[in-house]
């Protein structure tokens, strides 16, 4: 088992010339941005719920809970997160993708 805790990793690295991510982001437009940081709804939940199961599911208003980690789990849970996201992202796009080539196979067919 590798131990990842005490490894810096270049992810979050802002520097320009040392990743290439971060400077693809930053020469997105605005607009794109904004629209690749909105889940749809079945991505929201399906992250709601995979966070909730992380963290647990005790209901607020009957229970005091509080959550402490350090700052290098909470990175971890941000980075766990987000590539959740990304993968849910790329699953609706290939459903999508799916749907649509089966409609256009069945449409001709149909003709």
């Amino acid at each position: 088992m590798n131990d990842l805790s005490n490894k810096n990793t270049d992810i979050f690295d802002n520097s320009e010339g040392n990743n290439l991510l971060w400077q693809y982001v930053r020469s997105l437009q605005p607009e794109i941005i904004s629209a690749l940081s909105k889940p749809s709804s079945e991505a929201a939940k399906v992250m709601e719920a995979n966070l909730t199961g992380m963290l647990g599911n005790l209901p607020p208003d009957h229970f005091g809970v509080m959550i402490t980690t350090s700052k290098e789990n909470l990175g971890r849970l941000l980075a766990s997160a987000m590539m959740n996201g990304y993968f849910l992202r790329n699953a609706e796009q290939r459903m999508g993708f799916e749907r649509y080539l089966q409609a256009a196979t069945e449409s001709e067919t149909d003709n």
